[in-house]
């Protein structure tokens, strides 16, 4: 999941021949294409810039290690959780946005590793705990934070 200011393709940057992921827009979105050349040039030129990537990348690889945590010990339907409090960015710096708009239970069932129909029995349990409300938009409650800590 990628926000306003994320980077994608920078494994072109240590000689990635192949793409090893994709991104697929769920809302809609602007993004600035910077070719290797270029991007190398600043990122040899501007430290501040260099810094701030260097970050980025850092903080990528520990959400990449925590992801894949998740996938190897938790079951689906705390995926779901984690995955819908990531997507409502609880835990970072900005306020988070309680509303998503156009989450399929399809792009949910992608990203958690499950089945549609699965995402769907897990939805209506959230819903029903009081949770998530949907009905078009998707609001998502903190206490759905108490799934994913819950042992």
């Amino acid at each position: 999941m990628l926000g306003p200011g994320d980077f994608v393709g920078e494994g072109c940057l240590a000689g990635q021949a192949v793409r090893m992921a994709t991104a697929k827009a769920i809302t809609p979105v602007s993004a600035l294409v910077i070719k290797k050349p270029e991007m190398s040039r600043v990122l040899r030129a501007e430290h501040s810039f260099s810094d701030l990537f260097v970050t980025y990348m850092l903080t990528r690889n520990i959400r990449i290690e925590e992801d894949l945590v998740d996938q190897l010990f938790n079951s689906s339907e705390k995926r779901l959780a984690r995955i819908l409090l990531l997507l409502a960015r609880y835990g970072k710096d900005t306020e988070p946005q309680k509303v998503l708009h156009n989450m399929s239970q399809e792009t949910l069932a992608e990203m958690v590793g499950t089945t549609r129909s699965r995402i769907n029995v897990f939805m209506n349990k959230f819903r029903k705990l009081g949770f998530i409300k949907y009905n078009g938009s998707l609001e998502i409650n903190s206490s759905l934070l108490s799934v994913v800590l819950h042992d």
